[in-house]
Order: structure tokens, then C-alpha cells, then sequence
């Protein structure tokens, strides 16, 4: 792997979920740090000014209610950590909210558990809230919902989180910024001889023997969940950067090219891991039937199925299920994801988008199935 095939994974990254850790935001536990939440929203606001897509998943919840509660350790009990989730949390969200209107940005909130992204549907509407957010140029700042949650829902540390959010939206890359200058071949803080780690594959499992164990007794994460959210952001094709949180202007000279840290590169292309899930499903839990006009445009065009070219819908089916396509001799011809549900599909079928609001009871996206969840049969 060459330093420029390292400079362009970032550089041309249009979507991207930066993750910020506790001590980075409390600056080690004394309270928010507003200097430096300034600071890295001052560049998302130059981010997103060339024209790209900006996430920003935050820790510090707990760690900054534990500094208003005035307790010195983390709690263990659940509920104790549920409460200083909620007293931090207010401070986070309003701290995010005034530095990004600073710089001229909208902010929006999100507060996110396992059960959100488990559940296909909430995994889908999450979805569709977020693209909408990026869409109006409004900065999504997302956290655990730590208030909620319990100990079989818990993502861990946000380092889980911010991967299951690149998969989620499908970014090009997962920036971490770390108290860490990226990942070294051992602990620096143990071993003088220890040497930084450039670039790697994601998922490389002798990344994983050099990580170590959790170094900050504020989060819950430690290097070990940077390396293993880098290979689970991979399977989505987003290749993942561990950096030093406080480096200068670390995410505009990420975009521009530059190395910083260590760079863990995704070996499969964004749009190649989705479509070749949606090719290699299995299990269909129903299919639609288009007419010719449809089926021209899906084949030629790579057009998006619009409801108003099926003629019929077979099998049940939820949002989000993979249906295949079919042609008016039954030839599957194309399969991909559906924006409806079959009981749905039906009321739709035939129709225009303007007429989706008075059959359905609301409005939604005007497609069955987007071309970009769509893959066509050989």
C-alpha cells in the first residue's frame, strides 16, 4: 500500500463519521472542553464547505455529568450511569449546538441504542433521518442513549457506535480521534521502542495484538475497539483513520490528503459490500412483478422502481427486506431493497408519488426500491 493510494481514500471521502472520545471532550475528566469542540467543528464547518457530508459521534455524556454530580470515578450501577448521562448530556448537546451555529452550521441530536440499529425498521427510519439531516446541511451529533439503555443493549464504547454509523450511512471513511497519536506496534507508554503504525488493512488480525487493553478509566473504549470498529466499518467498504484528537487541523488536512496516524484501509468498496449482500440474499421474502417500461429503464437506464411500473406484489414482506424484481414472464431481473412493505407495496401499486400521502396516511420516499440498494440479475 503506497502513501498516495493512502492520501486518496481520504482525500476523496465525501461522507465522513468523525468519533471524538470522553477524555478528548472533557479534557480528562475537568469538564467540556470548549476550546477543542470548537475547535473540530470549525473544521467540519470548512468540511463541509467543500461540499462534503459530516457526522459527528460524541462522548462525553457520562463523563461530564460525573464532573456536575461531582464524582470522581465512574459509577458501576446502571442507573447511576443513566443519571449522569442525563445530567451530561444536556451540556453536551447545547456545547455542539452553539459552536456549530458559531461557524454557521445547523446541529441536530441523536441518541441512538443497540435495540435502534437491531431492529430493521428503526434501523431504516434512523437511516432515512440521518441522509435527510445531511441533505439540509444539518450536522447530526450522535451518542449512546445512555439513558435507556441497559447491559444487553449497550454498544460498549463509542467506537462500536461510530462504525455501526459508517455502516449505517454508508460513509466513505471513519475518522477516530483519540488521546493517541494513532496505533503503535506496542504501548509507547510502556515501550520506548514501540512505532507507529502508518497504514494497514482493516482486519488484519496482527493489528489486534498490538492494541492492548482500555487506557482511560473515563470512556469504556481503548485502542482493541478502535481496531475492531475499523474492521466492522470495513464490511461496508469505509475505511477507518485513528488519529491524535488534538493534531492541528487533523480532519481538513485528512481531507486534503495528508497522513495523519494510522491510516486502516477497507478492502472492498463501498457500493461493491452492499450490492453483493443484496446479490447473495438468500432468503426473499417476496417479490414485485414490473411492467415492460419499468424493466427497460431498470436494465438500461439503472433507474430507480418506481411503484407507479409494478403490476403486481407477491409474498409478506417489511421495509427494509430484500424482494426480487421480475419481468412480465416471471424472469427475475433485478432484486434490492424495499422502501415498503408489501401490505404497502399493494395500496402504491400502479400510482404516482403525489398519491402516496392519501393511501398511505403519509408521505415517504418516492421509490420501491433506490438504484442505489438495487443490483441487477445476471
Amino acid at each position: 500500500m503506497t502513501k498516495n493510494f493512502a492520501s486518496v481514500v481520504l482525500r476523496d471521502a465525501r461522507r465522513i463519521v468523525v468519533k471524538v472520545g470522553s477524555s478528548l471532550v472533557t479534557n480528562e475528566g475537568r469538564g467540556l472542553d470548549e476550546t477543542a469542540i470548537g475547535e473540530w467543528c470549525r473544521q467540519i464547518a470548512l468540511l463541509v464547505q467543500d461540499k462534503r457530508e459530516v457526522i459527528m459521534v460524541s462522548s462525553g455524556a457520562v463523563a461530564e455529568g460525573m464532573k456536575r454530580l461531582g464524582w470522581a470515578t465512574r459509577p458501576h450501577l446502571i442507573h447511576e450511569l443513566q443519571a449522569a448521562a442525563a445530567v451530561g448530556q444536556m451540556g453536551l448537546a447545547q456545547m455542539y449546538e452553539t459552536k456549530l451555529r458559531e461557524n454557521g452550521l445547523g446541529s441536530a441530536q441523536v441518541l441512538l441504542t443497540h435495540a435502534d440499529l437491531a431492529d430493521r425498521e428503526r434501523y431504516l427510519n434512523a437511516r432515512s433521518t440521518l441522509l435527510t439531516l445531511l441533505k439540509l446541511g444539518v450536522v447530526p451529533v450522535i451518542n449512546e442513549n445512555d439513558t435507556v439503555v441497559n447491559d444487553e443493549i449497550k454498544f460498549g464504547d463509542n467506537d462500536t457506535l461510530g462504525a455501526l454509523v459508517a455502516n449505517l450511512v454508508e460513509a466513505d471513511a471513519l475518522v477516530i480521534l483519540t488521546d493517541q497519536k494513532g496505533l503503535f506496534t506496542a504501548d509507547p507508554r510502556k515501550d520506548s521502542s514501540a512505532t507507529l503504525v502508518h497504514e494497514a488493512k482493516s482486519g488484519d488480525p496482527a493489528l489486534e495484538a498490538m492494541a492492548g487493553g482500555a487506557g482511560s478509566n473515563l470512556g469504556r473504549g481503548g485502542m482493541i475497539t478502535k481496531i475492531l470498529a475499523a474492521k466492522r466499518a470495513a464490511g461496508s467498504g469505509a475505511s477507518t483513520v485513528i488519529a491524535w484528537g488534538r493534531e492541528p487541523d487533523a480532519l481538513v488536512r485528512l481531507s486534503q490528503g495528508d497522513a495523519i496516524g494510522t491510516l486502516l484501509v477497507a478492502q472492498t468498496q463501498k457500493t461493491q459490500a452492499r450490492k453483493q449482500w443484496i446479490a447473495d440474499h438468500l432468503q426473499l421474502r417476496g417479490s414485485v412483478t414490473v411492467d415492460a417500461g419499468a424493466t427497460q429503464k431498470l436494465r438500461g437506464q439503472g433507474s430507480s422502481l418506481l411503484p407507479i411500473g409494478m403490476t403486481t406484489v407477491d409474498g409478506d414482506f417489511s421495509r427494509g427486506d430484500v424482494i426480487a424484481i421480475r419481468d412480465l414472464q416471471g424472469v427475475e431481473i433485478a432484486r434490492g431493497l424495499a422502501n415498503y412493505a408489501s401490505v404497502e407495496a399493494r395500496l402504491i401499486c400502479r400510482k404516482p408519488s403525489t398519491e402516496f400521502e392519501k393511501l398511505l396516511g403519509y408521505a415517504a420516499e418516492p421509490e420501491m426500491v433506490h438504484r442505489d440498494n438495487l443490483v441487477l440479475s445476471r
